[in-house]
This record gives C-alpha cells, structure tokens and sequence, in this order.
C-alpha cells in the first residue's frame, strides 16, 4: 500500500497519482446523482424535489469532512516522506480517534436539527416528510460517511490513490443496486434513498477494513500507544484541515447564493444556471483530483526535504490544468447548446445555459491554477493561505459580481457567468503574490 513518491519522474507520479483520484472523484459523482435519478424513475415531484434538497445538505456536509481529512493526507504524507513509520502510525491512530468522536458529534447534534434545517431550506410543504427522512437517515449514517473518507486520506497519505477508487465503485455499485431495491422493489421514496447511501457506504467501509486487515499498511506497525490522543498531532491535523474544511463550506454556501441570484431572475434563467451547474461539476473534476494530488505528493517531497520537486509537483499541476482548461474553454464556445441540451429540450433554457457556461467555462482555466496552489500550500500545513485567497475571491468578486451582473444584464447570462470565473482569476492572483512572497522568506524551502 505505502508508495515512496518522492523518487523518479515528478511528472510521471503527478499522472500516477493523479488519474486514480479522477476516476474516484468521477465515481463520487455518479454516486451522488444515482439517488436523483432513480427516485425519478419511480416517484413524483415531491420526492425528487425532497433528495435534490437532501442531497445538497449532504454535499456540502461530505466535502467539508473530506477538507477536515486533507490534514490526515497531509500529516501522513510528509510521515512517508521523512521515512518515519512511527510517525504516521501515530497521524493514523490520532486521526482515527479524532474523526470517531467528530463523526458521533456531528449525527447527535445534526438529527436533532433536522426541523430547523428543513425550515432554513424553505423546503416545500410538499416535500417537508420525504426531506426530513431522507435527512434524518443520511444524518444517523454520518459515522460511516466519515469513515469512508479518513481510510480514502490514509491511504492517499501513503502514496496510493488507487485503493480509494476502488473502495468508491463497490460504494457506487452497492448504492445502483439497493437504490432499485429499496425504492422500486420496496416503494420507500426518500427515506429509501438515503438508506441505500448509508448502507453503501457501509459496505465499503468493511471492503475497506478488510483490506487493510489482509494487506497491512506496509511498514506501518500501528500500537495501541498511537491511539492515545495527543495534543500536538491533533493540532496539526486540525490547523490543515479545519481551514480548508471551513473554505469548502463557504464555497458551496457561495454557490445557494447564486443559486438563489438566478432563481429571482425566472424560471428560465434558473434551469439554465440548474443544467450548467450539473455539468461544470463534472469539468471541475479535474482541477478539484490534482489539488488532492499536489497536496498528497508535496506533502511526501516537504517531509523527505526535497523542497524542488514539491515546486515541480505545483508547477506539473498548474500545466496539467491549464492545458485541460484551455481546450474545455475553446470547445465550449462552440458546442455549448449542445452541452446543455443534453439536460433539457427547453429552447429557451437551452439559449440561456449555453451563454451562461461560455462565461462559466473560464472558471475552469483558472481554477486550476489556484487548485493547485491550494494542494502546494496545504502540503507545507499552510492551508490558511487557501482559506484566504478563497475567501477574498467569494467575499470581493464572486456573490457581488453575480448580483450586479445579474441586476446590469437582466437578459443575458454570459456576465453572470464571467463574474465567477473573475472570481477565480483574483484567486490565481492573490496566490502568485502569497507564493513569491512567502518564497523569497524561505517558508517554502528556501529561494527559487
């Protein structure tokens, strides 16, 4: 399991890594949308409307878990590096404590919040039963949900990326086939749903336990002693991931805003700004595996003090993204339409998205410039800096720019879209100043 990725070619372990985690986070896709397509196969509107709500509180729950894990990648990563077994036995057994007495946490308190959330939602009168079971059951399933994501970042921490993918298709798999069951076969609508996710997740769980319990953790002996929690391991775990954790957060809280932005301008303009949303989740798979990949690997190169590779781990990934978003950018322009109606055959809505993605593909191109700039620096442990830029690009250009343009330009989306993307580019921006900065102090080994 354990992958020494601190020798050989730094451009082939970047696309070693690299293709794993996209075909997981592919994966993880599909998974999230097998829940919406199936019920529709089988229920009404109430219930597809009732898992669209359900589903995207529990989006947002399972990314900020998986930014809390990225301190787990990191801690165990820069372990390898170092060749401190000892180390990351002790960033394992921490982290699995740590995210045990989190993840009991989290399903107490967020199960008692059900109500309160359903009414925050504005969830319809309608779909109030189905969401509140959906929830409720996703939310009992938390603990599981969190132990699918810290095995995936132990893993990746010692260099392998592969064994997460395939933990994610017996979860992808499990979840097709008890959705047919337990909402065709047994009719129990959302509450199904959310039961075949749990149990899923479950299922991989234990494929995933038994893995390790068959093949070890190569050179890592873990001991009872490394699951005392110590204060100075959980630290670090935490100053990585709870920035990064509360960025994702506040990222997919930026986007209900301009969800809601495009909801107030009609029907139309909000299935368009709907489509286009489906299908940049898809492009962005890109840019979101090589942060994972840069912070993975850099993590490895800080730990063994080869602080060039980790420089020539970023600037592979900066070139990878930005090859993939150019071509992306200068395809969309001419099969946008066509993009969007794959999702729907509305004219109207079809005219509207296509000139609402032409703006919004540029996010991509530079969104994987500071991507990777996040995974560079989270593997130094200054994920605060990702938190910062982030922040700034929701805070200064992304919510306002989408309001004004939406209120300049009421009848074309193409500005709405652009905005974002500018939101992006004030990101890259604000990334090369921290870089060269911080660079030239030595905080990233050194001048170079």
């Amino acid at each position: 399991m354990q992958k020494d990725l601190t020798t050989g070619s730094v451009f082939k372990n970047v696309l070693y890594f690299s293709l794993p985690y996209l075909l997981s986070y592919f994966l993880q896709t599909l998974y999230g949308m097998a829940d919406l397509f199936i019920i529709g196969q089988f229920e009404g509107t109430a219930s597809i409307t009732a898992v669209s709500i359900g589903s995207q509180i529990m989006h947002m729950i399972t990314v900020m878990l998986v930014g809390l894990a990225m301190g787990v990648t990191v801690g165990i990563g820069r372990a390898v590096g170092a060749h401190d077994d000892r180390g990351a036995g002790a960033v394992i057994g921490n982290a699995v404590m740590l995210f045990l007495a989190v993840s009991v946490a989290m399903a107490a308190v967020l199960t008692a919040l059900v109500q309160p959330i359903l009414s925050i939602m504005s969830t319809p009168a309608e779909a109030v039963a189905g969401t509140r079971a959906y929830l409720t059951i996703c939310f009992i399933g938390i603990p599981c949900i969190t132990a699918y994501n810290i095995i995936a970042a132990i893993y990746r921490g010692l260099g392998d990326s592969k064994s997460p993918m395939y933990f994610i298709a017996v979860a992808c798999a499990a979840n097709i086939v008890l959705d047919l069951v337990f909402m065709g076969a047994l009719g129990m609508g959302p509450g199904g749903a959310a039961l075949g996710t749990t149990l899923s997740q479950a299922i991989s769980v234990v494929v995933s336990l038994a893995a390790i319990l068959k093949r070890g953790l190569d050179g890592v002996q873990l001991q009872k002693s490394d699951f005392r929690p110590r204060r100075a391991i959980i630290g670090r775990i935490l100053r990585v991931g709870v920035p990064v954790a509360m960025q994702d957060g506040l990222i997919q809280i930026s986007f209900l805003i301009i969800t809601v932005i495009a909801n107030r301008r009609g029907l139309t303009d909000a299935a368009a700004v709907g489509v286009v949303e489906k299908f940049i989740s898809f492009v962005f798979l890109v840019p979101s595996s090589m942060l994972s990949t840069v912070s993975a690997l850099g993590a490895q190169e800080v730990g063994a003090g080869r602080h060039d590779r980790a420089s020539a781990t970023l600037r592979y990934g900066i070139g990878i993204t930005l090859g993939f978003g150019a071509v992306a950018a200068v395809l969309v322009q001419f099969i946008a339409p066509n993009v969007v109606g794959l999702f729907t055959a509305d004219a109207a809505v079809i005219a509207a998205g296509a000139w609402y993605l032409r703006g919004y593909i540029f996010d991509c191109f530079f969104a994987g410039v500071h991507f990777s700039f996040s995974g560079y620096f989270c593997a130094y442990g200054r994920s605060e800096l990702s938190f910062i830029h982030n922040i700034l690009s929701i805070v200064l250009v992304r919510v306002p720019g989408a309001y004004l343009t939406s209120k300049l330009f009421p009848d074309n989306l193409l500005p709405m879209g652009l905005a974002t993307a500018c939101g992006s580019l004030l990101s890259v921006i604000v990334c090369l100043v921290m870089y060269t900065v911080l660079k030239r102090k030595g905080s990233f080994g050194g001048k170079g």
